[in-house]
């Protein structure tokens, strides 16, 4: 049994950065998403399968064809965790804000 991969090791790899990028607006099938890329079919069909394992995409059928969309849910994850660091870096700004602004009053 494959384990379930890291949704940070997946977006770590800058295709598949692109690839999540072009399937946020709309799902598409891999020959569209291929098509986009200066490589082989096959290697953009493995960096679906990663991004599939970790449940950044989703596979939806329609008729014949195949599509990818990205889960939304999962990228909430990313976002929730980016987000206790976003916390951190707007203090540690703010805090910059107020001794820059101190520094500005006492050479006036």
């Amino acid at each position: 049994m494959e384990t379930r991969r890291d949704i940070f090791q997946a977006i770590a790899d800058p295709t598949r950065r692109a690839i999540i990028t072009l399937i946020a607006l709309q799902a598409m099938t891999p020959n569209a998403i291929a098509e986009h890329f200066d490589t082989t079919r096959q290697a953009v069909s493995r960096h679906l399968q990663i991004l599939t394992a970790c449940e950044l995409v989703t596979l939806k059928q329609q008729g014949r064809e195949i599509y990818y969309q990205l889960e939304i849910n999962k990228m909430k994850e990313i976002d929730k965790w980016l987000n206790q660091f976003r916390k951190i870096w707007e203090a540690r700004f703010n805090q910059l804000d107020e001794v820059l602004s101190t520094i500005k009053n006492k050479k006036k």
